[in-house]
């Protein structure tokens, strides 16, 4: 299903700041909403996103009882959002790259900046598939379909820095669904495939760019063998040992591994690879030199 007409797009195209009022627009559109804690993301309401509602008589009477609600939107229903997270402990924007170059995050009807520096971009709903909300856990990007909400601008979140706004940044052509299956696919390790010896043929199936994001999703108990294998395929591909560092460290980083863990994983696969095994293949060899400026 695409939406190629932009009136279908069901998200209206602008807000007023007053936040009850911006409620009664998204209704209007549609859209069903609920109340949340003015300044965060709890509901308000007794059953949280199952209240949601386009009635306009029961959201004047939440958001007259409280004018500075957020607004909660739950997904699966008219919308679907991929969720771009910024946290202390790392960015899904490294993740977001690789999936844009996959081709799998086209299609979104609107971008929304978050207050923590994220996106949130919004597809519209398969009527004829419903997909649950899923966490890409260390990837930092999440997927909220059935069973999920997100919070809508004009929200704001409070934070150690002051009130900061959700704001929609950009509109997208032609809406269409996400296919959230197979962007968690991407982002699910194998185990059975980390720890199978590979050849240089592998790194031409898995580029150094999708590589870098793939450790970074590696959940704990993978983290460590995924390093390792990743660091032994570049290494085996000719990449020098500073450059691996320059391509895996920050994913590793990401994926929550201390910075001895991560040393001394990638110097050992270096050790452990030997020239004689370096395969002569120009494919291989130009793709790491065009890529081993990753992460510097």
């Amino acid at each position: 299903m695409t939406i190629t007409d932009p009136t279908a797009w069901p998200m209206p195209t602008s807000l007023p700041k007053e936040l009850g009022k911006a409620a009664a627009v998204y209704a209007a559109a549609g859209i069903p909403v609920f109340p949340c804690a003015p300044g965060q993301k709890r509901p308000l309401t007794a059953h949280g996103f199952h209240d949601a509602t386009t009635d306009p008589t029961q959201i004047d009477a939440w958001w007259g009882r409280y004018p500075e609600a957020n607004i909660g939107i739950p997904t699966g229903v008219m919308v679907e959002v991929l969720d771009v997270d910024v946290h202390a402990t790392g960015t899904g924007y490294p993740v977001l790259r690789t999936l844009q170059q996959e081709g799998l995050i086209s299609g979104w009807g609107q971008a929304v900046r978050s207050p923590s520096g994220g996106l949130h971009l919004y597809y519209p709903a398969d009527p004829d598939v419903a997909r649950g909300s899923w966490s890409g856990g260390r990837a930092h990007v999440d997927f909220r379909g059935t069973g999920g909400f997100i919070i809508a601008p004009p929200s704001t979140i409070t934070t150690t820095r002051g009130d900061r706004r959700y704001e929609t940044i950009a509109r997208g052509r032609n809406p269409r669904p996400l296919d959230a299956d197979a962007i968690r696919e991407l982002l699910t390790p194998q185990p059975e495939r980390i720890l199978r010896p590979a050849g240089s043929a592998a790194l031409r199936e898995r580029p150094v760019e999708q590589l870098a994001a793939w450790v970074a999703a590696l959940p704990e108990g993978n983290r460590n063998a995924g390093l390792f294998w990743a660091a032994s395929r570049l290494a085996e591909a000719g990449l020098p040992e500073p450059d691996t560092f320059g391509v895996l460290e920050p994913a590793a980083t990401a994926a929550g591994l201390e910075p001895r863990e991560i040393t001394a994983t990638i110097r050992s696969a270096h050790r452990t690879t030997r020239a004689a095994d370096v395969p002569d293949d120009p494919v291989v060899a130009q793709g790491v030199r065009s890529l081993s400026g990753l992460g510097r």
